[in-house]
């Protein structure tokens, strides 16, 4: 049963079931009430640029925090330029002519090899991402093992959003036609022994129905 603002009518005798029907449909009322916004959504990191360094600087992130999200800029030193390799020897003179003449020049000695490979660029690795309370600064931790460079991120997560409210304004309005509370109300428990019953049994009757429609109204 839909709840029914204008239940019990006037002069009209409770019944349990009906009042029972009347609460659970106040109660549907209220479980329907919205809950409150969500809360802000869990930090992103954001790496913002990653710039080369030149060979032998340290490496360097800065990091921010925009109430959102956390952004990063890394600085990573680039590796070191391979050696020039060794050049190549002249060619050996031609043989003299037969008629006396010079011989042709010997041909040019071919480049050299190339030299030995530069270490690779630096690798940024992610070593772990820490989930801190709502309200705490972000944090980074930053180490150079000679080759990458290791990060440990500790992101906040949002605030939980807040549980949704019922204004009094609501609430008077879905109690406004519901019936007071009967607690008071004793029972007639003792069954009537005369029978027919007597004048007194019929004015204890009227009494009792007067102190429940009292109690019921607002």
């Amino acid at each position: 049963m839909l709840f029914d603002p204008t239940f019990p009518h006037e002069d009209t005798l409770a019944d349990a079931a009906q009042m029972r029907s009347q609460l659970n449909g106040l109660k549907t009322l209220l479980d329907a009430v919205p809950a409150g916004p969500q809360g802000p959504p869990f930090a992103q990191a954001i790496v913002d640029a990653v710039n080369t360094l030149e060979p032998g600087n340290a490496a360097n992130v800065s990091v921010s925090f925009d109430g959102t999200n956390v952004h990063f800029t890394f600085d990573l030193p680039r590796g070191n330029d391979g050696g020039v390799g060794q050049p190549g020897s002249n060619g050996s003179d031609g043989a003299p002519g037969g008629d006396g003449s010079d011989g042709a020049p010997g041909s040019n000695g071919g480049d050299g090899s190339s030299g030995q490979q530069g270490p690779p660029f630096a690798d940024a690795v992610v070593d772990g991402v820490n989930t801190l309370n709502p309200g705490e600064n972000a944090s980074v931790s930053v180490s150079f093992d000679g080759s990458n460079v290791h990060f440990t991120f500790g992101i906040p997560r949002g605030d939980d959003g807040a549980p949704g409210e019922v204004t009094g304004a609501q609430l008077a309005s879905a109690l406004s036609g519901t019936s007071n509370n009967t607690n008071a109300v004793s029972t007639l428990d003792a069954p009537f022994t005369n029978d027919p019953p007597t004048l007194a049994d019929m004015e204890l009757t009227r009494a009792k129905y007067n102190e429940l429609v009292l109690a019921l109204r607002r």
